[in-house]
């Protein structure tokens, strides 16, 4: 039997494997999915038989069912304009499962001084058991916060304590790490362990260092903290499983950490930053700009509708570059519609997709999909960034760090370096925006003031519908 709870785990893990290569591309990412999940399936019906003669099955079906019960209707009923908090909630839980797995094993052995048949544990067991324990911690609550931002329960703008921040944070960490140690120098037998107290506080400092390291982050830098966040429950629940001599745990929780591992990096290089320096904060806060330009003429031109409607519809090509201000307007049904009545005046269509436009990684990509945009019209910034200079109209919807010259042009500017669209190339740009307020990085946009430039002020969705009904009447 143990021969076929191991091949079914292998079956498990080619189809997670599988699974995850599928998800590199849209076409593909729906199978993708599936596939993965029938992975999780299987393995988990490999661990019910590897128990088969204990009542533990009794309570992982109890579990299960509770986890259906649960997880479903949200991820059913949930909008995807609000995919990014479902997601930052689902990585949440699965921090804090690890680390109340933790917490179980110190109980269960006394503190990791009390196993079967008077056993010493081994170093690997106590350690991972306390790694699980603190980074499971850390990213709970620390996916809470990313949470609250999202939905906007807390303030999306960075909550911090100035210089502070970093040595309250050091401290925590410090906190945690001494804990752990206290618990492995106890962690032999018959010296009884510590006191459950020092687990409580090691998960307490964790769980505040969690809520510290991401209060200061702006909401804009969510994409990259949410992929952190789920990189670090791989971890914890990979160092879980090591801990249980569970290998599904182990495989699995490495695929996760190593797969959000490099997407935080690569995010973080589309944003031209460090990971430290994300995580330290201080960008990301939004607010009212301070001028990133060089103080010359601040003149906005204003357009209507009508006038918007009349360039687009005797252009050749048109590139609509969407940000998180289409997402909060809910705008992608009433774009694909505007887009659909341009492509049938004869007018080319395409996307431009920032790396790091939203509020977690592909959002663009993952609202777009839902108002049934062609995925071929979709554009990663690199692929589109030289059509610009070719392209009649450039239509900017909510975007506004991500297409800032000052990016490429002012090297005093703090996203100076940050690859960004190159809306600026177009022949003509139509911005629309509620109000002239800044960006996630809290500078002025020298794009806004250009001389091809126009603003079309007002909700995001409003002002797509009313152009479409006045391409109607062209």
């Amino acid at each position: 039997m143990n021969y076929l709870v191991t091949g079914l785990y292998i079956v498990a893990f080619a189809l997670f494997i599988y699974g995850l290569m599928g998800l590199t591309g849209p076409k593909t990412a729906v199978r993708g999915n599936l596939i993965a999940a029938l992975g999780m399936a299987i393995a988990v019906g490999a661990t019910l038989i590897k128990i088969r003669h204990t009542d533990q099955w009794v309570l992982i079906i109890v579990a299960l069912v509770v986890g259906v019960a649960l997880g479903v209707p949200p991820a059913r009923w949930t909008k995807m304009t609000a995919m990014p908090q479902l997601v930052a909630f689902f990585n949440g839980v699965g921090g804090g499962t690890v680390a109340l797995i933790a917490l179980s094993e110190f109980i269960e052995t006394s503190g990791f001084s009390a196993f079967q048949h008077g056993e010493s544990p081994t170093v690997h067991i106590v350690v991972a058991s306390l790694f699980a324990a603190i980074i499971g911690s850390v990213s709970f609550w620390g996916s809470i916060i990313a949470f609250g931002k999202l939905q906007e329960i807390i303030s999306g703008s960075p909550i911090g304590f100035g210089r502070a921040q970093q040595p309250i944070n050091l401290l925590l960490l410090a906190a945690a790490i001494a804990a752990a140690v206290v618990i492995g120098v106890h962690a032999h037998p018959g010296t009884g362990g510590v006191s459950l107290w020092w687990m409580i506080g090691l998960l307490a400092a964790a769980g505040v260092l969690g809520l510290m390291v991401v209060l200061p982050i702006g909401g804009a830098d969510m994409p990259v903290v949410i992929s952190l966040l789920n990189a670090m429950t791989g971890l914890s629940a990979a160092a879980a499983g090591l801990a249980l001599n569970n290998t599904a745990m182990i495989v699995a929780g490495m695929i996760v950490g190593a797969s959000g591992s490099i997407l935080t990096n690569l995010m973080a290089k589309a944003m031209n930053r460090s990971i430290p320096a994300i995580v330290a904060g201080g960008f990301g806060g939004g607010g009212v700009a301070p001028s990133g330009g060089d103080g010359g003429d601040k003149t906005v031109k204003a357009t209507s509708a009508a006038d918007a409607a009349i360039q687009m519809a005797y252009a050749n090509q048109v590139i609509v570059v969407p940000g998180y201000g289409l997402a909060v307007a809910q705008a992608q049904h009433a774009v694909k519609d505007m887009a659909s009545l341009l492509e049938e005046k004869g007018v080319a269509v395409k996307y431009a997709i920032h790396p790091v436009a939203g509020r977690m990684p592909g959002h663009m990509n993952v609202l777009l999909a839902e108002a049934e945009v062609d995925y071929d019209a979709m554009k990663d910034m690199d692929d589109i960034n030289d059509e610009f200079a070719r392209t009649d109209v450039a239509i900017v919807i909510g975007a506004n760090d991500v297409t800032n010259p000052a990016a490429r042009n002012e090297a005093s500017s703090p996203i100076y370096g940050m690859p960004i669209l190159n809306v600026d190339k177009a022949k003509s740009v139509i911005v629309l925006k509620r109000s002239m307020n800044s960006g996630f990085a809290g500078i002025d946009n020298p794009l806004f003031y250009a001389a091809g430039t126009t603003m079309l002020f007002g909700d995001a969705k409003k002002s797509v519908t009313e152009v479409t009904e006045e391409l109607k009447a062209l």
